[in-house]
């Protein structure tokens, strides 16, 4: 007999005694996939979190999705799950970027995941674009007078550009005459060049000349 038909049936039996009537299989059914979730192994959990999402996730972030009070249960279940990855040779791990974790395949499978993802030609960054966003990404918060006093060059164009790429955003006003604006980087820029935050940027001692 159907679910539906079930139900009203008890609910007549429980009228016609007095008694209150069952609740619906739908709220019944409810309360048992929540218990199911509680008792989902924690790291299962976390990785199709992690695989689902498409940008970085805080631990704070994650506990809080998971129901949790403390950050220490996805630290432990984190770690957890690299070692599996190196155990299995699995071909990605859970790396820490832009203040948060997110699953990335390792850097020896680049090359055919690009092959893959290839982006348009008109979604890249011109040369100047680049340039400006290196200027900006190691002297932030800056002026665009100064980004324009180092390349040489006016730069308006190319920051607006960077801005709707989401690289770069206002971050504040310089306390002088007109208060004009001062740049910075987004998050974005970190996740797109696979930063944990600005502090992994590239020492100038390590830079090199293009050839």
């Amino acid at each position: 007999m159907p679910i539906k038909a079930v139900n009203e049936g008890r609910c007549e039996d429980a009228i016609a005694n007095g008694r209150e009537a069952p609740a619906e299989a739908g709220e019944g059914s409810l309360h048992l996939r929540m218990d199911d979730i509680s008792q989902m192994p924690l790291r299962q959990v976390i990785e199709a979190i992690l695989f689902a999402s498409d940008m970085p996730l805080s631990k704070g972030k994650l506990a809080q999705t998971l129901g949790l009070d403390v950050t220490a249960p996805v630290t432990d279940a984190i770690r957890e799950l690299n070692d599996i990855y190196v155990q299995r040779q699995a071909a990605y791990r859970i790396e820490e970027r832009a203040g948060g974790y997110q699953i990335l395949t390792l850097p020896q499978y680049a090359e055919y995941v690009q092959r893959l993802m290839r982006k348009k030609d008109e979604g890249r960054l011109t040369p100047a674009s680049l340039e400006t966003l290196a200027i900006i990404a190691y002297k932030q918060p800056i002026l665009r007078v100064d980004v324009e006093a180092i390349r040489g060059v006016a730069c308006g164009e190319v920051i607006r550009s960077l801005m709707e790429h989401n690289m770069v955003k206002i971050v504040g006003r310089a306390e002088e005459i007109g208060r004009p604006m001062l740049y910075g980087t987004t998050r974005h820029f970190l996740e797109v060049f696979g930063l944990a935050n600005l502090k992994d940027l590239p020492k100038t001692d390590q830079l090199k000349e293009p050839k």
